[in-house]
């Protein structure tokens, strides 16, 4: 999710601006100053008339993400703390509804997931909740959990307009009940109603088969629709709690009609007095102006729209005033105003301390939690030697290192080693794992947390925090040609919430890809332990529940064969893997990089000619160790180094980008006149990530009078030196001593390691690295692991190249 700016003090009177933010109050003219006027004549003499009833005040506190944050941390006030605010606000006026816009569980702290959320639900049970929007996050254990474990112990009703079940479709749940789509309290003579919506996007947030009995609709045909319904019953006053929200603070982005936010605040009717929003983690407060309350002369003419932020840094409070003698008796609102009240604040050390008393029942729910989860949590799994973390983008005011699921990282291809290891328990042919980074809610760190913890130990709290969501395993049976479509659908469909999200992947599947190139064309060269993958080669691939039904857009994984669910949790794979395998450290090498072309990748260049070719994802993001430069050598010949820039791309995975110019020389190869195929090879010694590019260079002419054959023979192919020894090059042509009248390359077993009798493999120039051409590929051994690299750009198939 986006990163969070929430506001830092309660929002002023109306249209001020607050630390550079725009933060408006929504706040009209009211009657007040007919009530004066009224004062002013009865002091000249004329007829008094009866005083008009006051208008009636109603307050609507909400909040939204919550994500089971019942202990204070931080900015974070926490449960108690938050009903606290409720209870003094609510006594200051007794005409208070206490609202929610989503995401009030999932994705939550330890205390709260270790025991399924109840200690969250009972929270804001006591803390006087009474109706929320659902979610995304209400469904992260599926449809049938939401309606038969959550909303039955939940005291407060869950409203979502535009998720239905499906007409005749069976829910396997227990119960029939259905989501509500409004709901509706009444103060006196004045009745205030709340339509609730999710985000549109929800099918691709949660696992879809935990809601393939649903379908997800409009957001501004529901809420039209419910709030017309609701007027039409009596509703004097209606709000709108919907799990969508803004993609920034600004005004301007929370009213555009491009994004699907703006779409919603354009499109509700003049039946919706106020929206209230979340999904986002954003805290703003916003007045918009609705065009038919303008026509209509109404006393109010803009309507608030706000968020809290999330995790109970702040609550909204929107205050109506309804008069029922305005508009000729039928009643209006003839006022509104809008704040955003902070919960906490930094005392004169930075220390943030609660704004609001603790509720003591509250309370006591939180602390009973905390102590069943320190016990839970307490218990070590095993230790890591470094840092695992998420990728990061660029820091911002409140985030240092804020989340980009756009970027590798070596948490998220530790994950997939972990889940690879764990399929092959159950499915020994899994050759290849993948991992979602949504699914990764915080990193693993090796220093300690406090008292009993160590530095390296890794507890049972720490894996749980990282994956949440109690996803099982599933492998599945992909095509070569289905795994690049993969790993192209990491570029997502316009109007996704990200442009990009990389997939962690597991050791000995690397891959190349093109950032430049277009739609279906961006992955060049896919190979899996040294080997090109085969486009119509069959592949066993697991993944996590959620990816498997096609969760964050990756649809080609929901159509591999012989889908199994291996019934392993990817939690308890942790466990078991850091069981097996501590320590653990942290892979510092890149399974993808980005090749881009400047110079033609298939020309014949000779000695003074440049090669010329740009890097990229040669880096991690989140502070790793890196190579500042890296070397650059053709053939034998080290011909320069060039410096590898370490800038952040918010989004995608470009950190980590090198030009790489290069002239040859006029001796890359010794005692070679013909055109040769070498390799441009690319290290980078303090990660272990080594890039080889297949290039020909001629130097000379060819004499014509040896092919390189052995004693004399003309078909020969093995470019052997007087001693034996041999590059590992062959066209496959007849070689004396074979056996079977041809070579090429592998010996009488199918493999050839590229030496003979004995003698040494070829020096590239980069110490540790073997490289063959094996079909147009470059292929390079990397710490044991195996990365290959095209020569054509942007080829994705064919007899000499692998994908």
């Amino acid at each position: 999710m986006p990163s969070v700016h929430p506001a830092e003090v309660a929002s002023p009177p109306s249209h001020c601006h607050v630390g550079g933010r725009n933060m408006r109050l929504t706040r009209r003219f009211n009657r007040a100053l007919g009530a004066v006027a009224a004062v002013g004549l009865a002091g000249v003499g004329l007829t008094a008339v009866p005083a008009e009833a006051e208008p009636v005040p109603i307050d609507i506190l909400a909040t939204n993400d919550f994500h089971g944050r019942i202990s204070a941390d931080g900015q974070s006030a926490g449960a108690a703390v938050l009903a606290g605010a409720v209870d003094q606000l609510r006594a200051e006026n007794p005409n208070t509804v206490f609202a929610a816009a989503g995401d009030l569980i999932g994705a939550s702290t330890f205390t709260s997931f270790i025991q399924q959320d109840n200690p969250t639900i009972d929270a804001l049970n006591a803390a006087g909740l009474q109706v929320s929007a659902v979610g995304n996050h209400e469904f992260d254990q599926g449809y049938c959990d939401l309606i038969d474990r959550v909303i039955p112990r939940a005291t407060w009703e869950y409203i979502g307009a535009n998720v239905a079940v499906l007409p005749g479709a069976d829910t396997g749940c227990d119960t029939d009940t259905e989501i509500a789509p409004t709901w509706t309290e009444t103060f006196g003579d004045v009745e205030v109603g709340f339509v609730g919506a999710v985000t549109e996007h929800l099918p691709e947030l949660v696992t879809p088969s935990g809601i393939a009995a649903l379908e997800v609709g409009d957001i501004v045909a529901a809420t039209n629709e419910s709030a017309a319904a609701l007027k039409a019953d009596g509703a004097d006053i209606v709000v709108l709690l919907v799990h969508e929200g803004a993609p920034t603070t600004a005004f301007e982005d929370a009213v555009d009609p491009g994004n699907d936010f703006g779409e919603i605040v354009n499109g509700v009717s003049a039946d919706v007095d106020a929206i209230v929003s979340g999904h986002t983690h954003l805290a703003y407060n916003h007045s918009v102006e609705v065009p038919e309350w303008v026509a209509e002369d109404r006393d109010v003419t803009t309507r608030p729209v706000v968020s809290a932020g999330q995790y109970g840094f702040n609550l909204n409070k929107i205050r109506f005033s309804y008069d029922a003698a305005a508009n000729g008796g039928a009643g209006a609102v003839v006022d509104v105003e809008s704040s955003i009240l902070p919960l906490t604040e930094r005392d004169a050390d930075g220390v943030w301390q609660p704004l609001y008393p603790a509720d003591q029942a509250v309370g006591e729910i939180v602390t009973a939690a905390e102590d069943a989860a320190e016990e839970l949590g307490a218990a070590s799994l095993g230790t890591i030697t470094g840092d695992l973390f998420r990728a990061a983008q660029n820091p911002t005011a409140d985030n240092p290192t804020p989340e980009n699921r756009g970027g590798e990282s070596t948490l998220g291809n530790f994950v997939a080693d972990v889940q690879l290891e764990a399929a092959q328990v159950t499915d020994p042919e899994t050759q290849i794992a993948f991992m979602n980074p949504g699914g990764l809610r915080a990193d693993i760190t090796f220093g300690s947390s406090g008292e009993g913890d160590p530095d390296g130990n890794v507890t049972y709290r720490e894996a749980a925090i990282v994956q949440p969501f109690a996803n099982t395993l599933v492998t599945t049976t992909l095509t070569g040609d289905q795994l690049a479509q993969v790993l192209e659908e990491q570029w997502q469909p316009a109007g996704a919430s990200r442009p990009f999200l990389k997939l962690g992947v597991s050791a000995g599947f690397t891959y190349t890809y093109d950032p430049d190139a277009a739609a279906g064309e961006r992955i060049t060269t896919m190979e899996l332990d040294g080997a090109p993958i085969d486009p119509a080669g069959q592949y066993r691939v697991v993944v996590n529940s959620f990816l498997a039904s096609g969760g964050d857009n990756f649809a080609t994984l929901a159509e591999g064969a012989d889908s199994t669910d291996t019934g392993q949790v990817d939690l308890q794979a942790m466990v078991n893997y850091l069981a097996d395998n501590s320590p653990a450290s942290p892979d510092l090498g890149q399974r993808a990089v980005g090749v881009n072309w400047v110079s033609d990748p298939d020309a014949v260049y000779a000695p003074g000619d440049e090669i010329a070719v740009d890097l990229s994802s040669l880096l991690f993001s989140h502070g790793e160790p890196a190579d500042a430069t890296a070397t650059v050598t053709l053939g034998d010949t080290e011909v320069g180094k060039v410096d590898i820039d370490p800038a952040i791309v918010d989004t995608t995975d470009e950190v980590g980008r090198a030009q790489v110019r290069v002239t040859v020389p006029e001796a890359t190869m010794p005692d070679t006149t013909a055109a040769e195929e070498t390799a441009l090879v690319i290290e980078l010694p303090e990660t272990g990530t080594t890039v080889a590019l297949p290039v020909t260079v001629d130097f000379g002419d060819d004499p014509g009078t040896d092919d390189g054959s052995e004693n004399g023979d003309e078909n020969g192919a093995e470019n052997g030196d007087e001693n034996g020894a041999d590059d590992g090059t062959d066209d496959g042509a007849d070689e004396s001593g074979d056996e079977n009248g041809s070579d090429d390359g592998a010996d009488e077993n199918g493999a050839d390691d590229g030496t003979e009798d004995g003698d040494e493999l070829p020096d590239t120039g980069s110490s540790g690295v073997l490289w063959w051409v094996i079909g147009g590929v470059a292929v390079l051994v990397i710490g044991g692991a195996l990365f290959a690299v095209s020569r054509r750009k942007g080829s994705t198939g064919g007899g000499d190249q692998a994908v």
